[in-house]
């Protein structure tokens, strides 16, 4: 039976054989006749393989997982440490520059206080002082010219008609020394003494001048200083005492 079976077999492969291509062709339906190609097994598992891949990709995308080159731009903590030193050195620098030019601006402010400390430390010494300066000056405007100075050498003119005192003389040569040598003691000092209506007078400035009243005098020119009341004082440049003055208005 088997010599049988094998015989069988045998003749149905040479049948097949026996069979020419066109009779093949026609028995096998051309739509599911394909070419045969030796290298259709690797090409099927490279696709396979980067359908794979491409899958893989996908999926990881739609879930919100960042690729291998995504993940190492965004978690590079070197890049990430370099930004923030590189933001704190400039704001350090900021800092610094802030800090240096407030010193500066401390010391100019701290020098002219001091300064101004040094010029107007008397200042209160001299607002008290300048009481005694202004009666030491009435003392000595009040004595009469003609009583400083002989008027007339004649020695048959009666005494009584001559009114010179040799005695208040001299005390008015010593008080005007020693108001000579205060004056210029406070100037050193910083301290001076001005009065605006000496020479042809100056011009009235509220800086400098306080107008107590106003004439009609000829001869002169509106707001120009014809007398002084009471002089004024400045020390070192700054007028702590304005000069108290008569000023013209003839219009």
């Amino acid at each position: 039976m088997i010599r049988r079976s094998l015989f069988g077999h045998t003749q149905t492969l040479r049948s097949i054989s026996l069979i020419s291509p066109s009779r093949t062709s026609s028995i096998i339906p051309s739509s599911s006749r394909q070419p045969i190609s030796p290298l259709l097994p690797s090409r099927i598992i490279s696709q396979r393989y980067y359908s794979a891949t491409s899958e893989a990709a996908s999926t990881h995308a739609s879930n919100g997982q960042p690729t291998a080159s995504e993940s190492t731009e965004e978690e590079d903590p070197t890049k990430k440490e370099l930004e923030a030193k590189g933001r704190e050195i400039i704001d350090l620098k900021d800092r610094y520059l802030r800090s240096v030019a407030d010193f500066r601006n401390l010391q100019d402010r701290t020098k002219r206080e001091i300064q101004s400390a040094r010029d107007f430390a008397i200042s209160k010494f001299a607002s008290d002082l300048m009481e005694s300066v202004d009666n030491l000056d009435r003392a000595l405007t009040t004595v009469p010219s003609s009583k400083l100075a002989p008027q007339n050498s004649d020695p048959d003119t009666p005494p009584e008609d001559n009114q010179y005192n040799k005695d208040l003389a001299n005390l008015y040569d010593g008080l005007k020394m020693t108001e000579t040598i205060l004056m210029g003691t406070l100037k050193k000092h910083g301290l001076e003494r001005f009065d605006p209506s000496e020479g042809e007078g100056q011009m009235f400035n509220p800086n400098l001048h306080e107008a107590t009243f106003q004439t009609k005098v000829e001869g002169k020119e509106n707001g120009q200083v014809f007398m002084t009341q009471q002089k004024g004082f400045t020390l070192n440049g700054r007028v702590i005492r304005a000069a108290k003055v008569g000023v013209v208005k003839n219009s």
